[in-house]
């Protein structure tokens, strides 16, 4: 393994730059698509093919080791990962399990939203809408991503300074 001085401290894997100083399982949740479960069982699922402890620094891995790193991540489903971890089970289309990555899965989930809309499904129109899917209440929250709406106050200041000029102009009499 390499020293600490020469550790590297952005390392590129499946098209995304992680942290370098953290460990395996933890620099793999930076990338879109694993979470911290499936970034442990890829690094236990690494150690077990290069023998490199699971939660050693990212940074420190040998470069000739990312592309075997980046081949677990990418295929899990052929190294031994179980099904029940990956992200699309029972696919749509293929009816096959797959992991998805970053734009893979962006756009997957897309392709969903979309053929739900046209089936015209609670979930897809809801999706659609921007509302709740998941029987959550809406009346208190959910209200928007926007700014909060809302009466805004006066100013203390600006708001004694008009009424005192009206009182001044009405209680002047004409002279006559």
């Amino acid at each position: 393994m390499m020293a600490e001085k020469e550790a590297r401290y952005i390392v590129r894997i499946a098209g995304k730059d992680l942290n370098g100083s953290l460990p395996i399982c933890m620099a793999l949740t930076g990338i879109k698509g694993i979470s911290h479960r499936m970034g442990k069982n890829i690094a236990i699922v690494f150690e077990k093919e290069t023998k490199v402890p699971y939660n050693s620094k990212i940074g420190v891995l040998p470069e000739n080791l990312d592309k075997t790193l980046e081949e677990i991540a990418l295929n899990p489903g052929k190294h031994g990962i179980p099904s029940w971890s990956l992200n699309r089970k029972k696919e749509f289309e293929t009816g096959e399990n797959s992991h998805k990555l970053m734009a893979e899965l962006d756009f997957a989930i897309r392709k969903d939203v979309q053929r739900m809309n046209e089936t015209k499904s609670y979930r897809g129109l809801r999706l659609s809408w921007g509302l709740t899917v998941r029987g959550q209440r809406t009346k208190s929250t959910h209200r928007g991503k926007g700014p909060v709406v809302g009466v805004m106050k006066k100013d203390a200041k600006t708001a004694a300074a008009p009424a005192k000029k009206t009182e001044e102009k009405t209680t002047a009499a004409p002279k006559k």
